[in-house]
C-alpha cells in the first residue's frame, strides 16, 4: 500500500506538467486548429535559454545561486515570449488566415530552426544544472516506509496547477476569455462583431507561451538539464495528450493530461520502462481512433 501511495505521489508533478502544457496547447489550437508542435519547441526552448543564462551567470558574472537561477528564469521568459510573439505575428497569423493546413508544415520547420538555433548556441553541449530544493518531505508513514516527495516537486506542481486555475477562470470570468471563445468559435463573425481577431490571436499566442517558458524553467530546474531533441518529443506527446481531454477546451485538455500523467507514472511504477512511452501513446491513438467523429474543420 505504501509502495502504490508513493507512485500515486510521483504521479502528481507529472500529471500536474501535462496539464498546464495541454492547457497551453489547447489555447493555441483554439486558434489555429490544426496541430502545432512549435509549442513542443517553445517549451524546449525556454529549458535550453534556462541552462545557457544559468551557466553565464555562474561562470562569467559569478553570481550566488538564487541572482543565477533568477537570471536564467527571467531571460528564458524574455526570450521565449519575444519568440512566440515573432512566430505568431509573422508565420502563424498569416498562414491560418491564408492557408491553414500549412501550419502544419510550418510548425515542424519552426522547431527545427529552434532546436538546431540553440544546439549551435550551446556549441552541441548537454549542460546541466545542480540539484536544489531537493529535501524531501515526508507525507505519510507506514510498515516502516515513508511517502514523500521533495520540495521541488512540490513546488513545481503548485505552480503549474495554479497556472491551469488561473486560466481557466481567465477563460470562463474574464472579457479576454469571452473574446477568446468568439475567435475560437469563428473568427470572422467575431470581427463582426467588433473583436480584434488578428490581437486575440497574438496574445493567445503569447499566453500559451507564457505557460510553456514557465513549465520549460520548472522541468529544467527538475530534471537539471534539457537535451535538443525534446522539442520534438513534447511537440508530438502534448498533440495526442492534450486530445484525451479534447482539443476544444482547454480544462478539459489540461484534465485528460493529467490522468495520461497519473498513467504514465503508475506504469513506470509496476511495468517495464522501456515499454512506457510505446504503452502510452498507443492508448492515446487508440482512444483518438474510437473516439473519432467526422466533422467540418473551418
Amino acid at each position: 500500500m505504501i509502495y502504490l501511495l508513493q507512485q500515486i505521489a510521483n504521479a502528481v508533478p507529472i500529471a500536474a506538467l501535462y496539464a498546464a502544457l495541454a492547457f497551453g496547447y489547447a489555447v493555441i489550437f483554439g486558434m489555429t486548429r490544426r496541430p502545432d508542435i512549435t509549442y513542443g519547441a517553445l517549451i524546449a526552448f525556454s529549458g535550453q535559454v534556462f541552462l545557457l543564462f544559468a551557466q553565464f551567470g555562474w561562470q562569467q558574472l559569478f553570481l550566488v545561486l538564487p541572482a543565477t537561477l533568477s537570471l536564467a528564469a527571467a531571460m528564458a521568459l524574455l526570450y521565449t515570449l519575444a519568440t512566440a510573439g515573432a512566430v505568431a505575428h509573422y508565420v502563424m497569423r498569416p498562414l491560418r488566415a491564408h492557408s491553414p493546413n500549412a501550419v502544419i508544415v510550418a510548425s515542424l520547420g519552426l522547431l527545427i530552426v529552434l532546436s538546431e538555433g540553440m544546439r549551435l548556441a550551446m556549441d552541441s553541449r548537454e549542460l546541466w544544472i545542480s540539484p536544489f530544493l531537493h529535501h524531501r518531505v515526508v507525507l505519510a508513514v507506514g510498515d516502516g516506509s515513508e511517502v514523500g516527495l521533495t520540495v521541488m516537486q512540490i513546488g513545481n506542481a503548485a505552480i503549474m496547477a495554479a497556472m491551469v486555475a488561473l486560466g481557466h477562470v481567465a477563460l470562463g470570468r474574464t472579457r479576454a476569455g469571452r473574446a477568446w471563445r468568439a475567435v475560437a468559435d469563428d473568427p470572422v463573425a467575431a470581427r463582426l462583431c467588433g473583436i480584434n481577431s488578428d490581437t486575440v490571436f497574438t496574445l493567445s499566442y503569447l499566453s500559451a507561451a507564457a505557460i510553456a517558458a514557465v513549465s520549460g524553467v520548472l522541468a529544467t530546474s527538475y530534471y537539471g538539464t534539457m537535451d535538443f531533441g525534446s522539442g520534438l518529443m513534447f511537440g508530438l506527446k502534448i498533440v495526442l495528450i492534450a486530445a484525451a481531454g479534447g482539443h476544444g477546451v482547454p480544462t478539459r485538455s489540461a484534465c485528460g493530461a493529467a490522468a495520461v500523467g497519473f498513467a504514465e507514472a503508475l506504469w513506470s511504477g509496476y511495468a517495464a520502462m522501456l515499454w512506457r512511452d510505446a504503452a502510452v501513446i498507443g492508448g492515446l491513438v487508440l482512444v483518438l481512433v474510437i473516439s473519432r467523429r467526422e466533422r467540418d474543420i473551418p
